[in-house]
Order: structure tokens, then sequence, then C-alpha cells
């Protein structure tokens, strides 16, 4: 029962890819992948028991996943080097956006529900 739900992850991620170089667009294939899934159980209604197992499982082992990532960073240990500065402001600044624009949505959120809330 799990592998069905493995093979659907891994699907997703296919997809997404073959939709990446079909479309030439300059996202990640599994981000595209982790979209489609997230719509599709959206349309289905909810996320199965089987799946919910599979991805609890990988997270609780998401920090192997940042073994390669860490990997190829070391690879390129000599670029990380030379462009250190801008790398660092680019860490800064879009930790900074993202914070910003968290904010500004969950105030909007939170000001929605409160006006439907009072609608009722």
């Amino acid at each position: 029962m799990p592998l069905k739900f493995i093979a659907l992850l891994l699907l997703c991620q296919l997809l997404g890819e073959v939709l990446v170089v079909w479309s030439s667009q300059p996202i990640p294939g599994p981000v595209v992948g982790l979209v489609l899934l997230f719509f599709g159980l959206g349309l289905r209604g909810g996320i199965p028991e089987g799946l919910g197992r599979v991805v609890d499982g990988l997270l609780a082992h998401l920090s192997l996943l940042f073994v390669p990532a860490g990997v190829g960073v070391m690879l390129h240990i000599a670029m990380l080097r030379e462009e250190w500065l801008a790398i660092s402001l680019a860490l800064v600044l879009s930790t900074v956006v993202t914070i910003a624009v968290t904010g500004v949505l969950m105030t909007a959120l939170i000001r929605w529900v409160e006006r439907r809330r009072g609608e009722h």
C-alpha cells in the first residue's frame, strides 16, 4: 500500500519535471510537482491516510535529504569564498522580504476571517 503513495509522489515530481522542460520555465520541477499534488489533493478533498503515513515517514528523516545539498555547497566552496557578500546580502534580503510578505498576508487573512465571522 505505501508503495502506491511513493509512486504518486514520484509521478508528481516527474510530471513537474516534464512540464518545466516542456515550458522552459525557470522553476524547479519538484516544486511544480508539489503544486500539482496540492491541487490534486484539493480536488480529492483531503489527504489519503496512506499518503499521510508515507509523508510523515519522509519528514521524520528530512535531515537526510539535505546531505546532497550540503555536499553540493562544499563542491563550490571556492565560488562561495569569492561571492560571499552577494550571497549573504541575498539571504538576508530574501529573509526580510519573506517575513514582511508573510506579515502582510497574515494580517490581511486575519481581517478577512474576522469580517466573515462578523457576517454570520
